[in-house]
């Protein structure tokens, strides 16, 4: 199994900035593929930025540009450098992770609980 505990979540101000990890741990070798994920309320969980394990990148249209994932293989971790934040922005955001690359609509191997994001306006 793997475990995945995000961290760097909070309230923030419209503009403002956060960082949010997740570490992984556990059976490393069965991830390959991490990212993020949000859940806002009432809205469809949506895939924010995935990375590989051999850093190729992706987002979200709507935070390209404002949001950078990366990763530490050293450290089993995964970061999500968030700036310019805006109040729609506010979700619960849940790491992911799995053998294979991340899918908007399909959950990964691996979740973790989430950390909560509140941007003010």
């Amino acid at each position: 199994q793997v475990q995945l505990v995000e961290s760097g979540g909070g309230l923030v101000q419209a503009g403002g900035s956060l960082r949010l990890s997740c570490a992984a741990s556990g059976d490393i070798y069965r991830i390959s593929a991490m990212g993020w994920y949000r859940q806002a309320p009432g809205k469809q969980r949506e895939l924010v930025a995935c990375i590989t394990s051999d850093a190729n990148t992706d987002y979200a249209d709507s935070v390209e540009g404002r949001f950078t994932i990366s990763r530490d293989n050293a450290k089993n971790t995964v970061y999500l450098q968030m700036n310019s934040l805006k109040p729609e922005n506010t979700a619960v955001y849940h790491c992911g992770a799995d053998a294979y690359p991340l899918a908007p609509r399909q959950l990964p191997d691996y979740w973790g609980q989430g950390t909560q994001v509140t941007v003010s306006s």
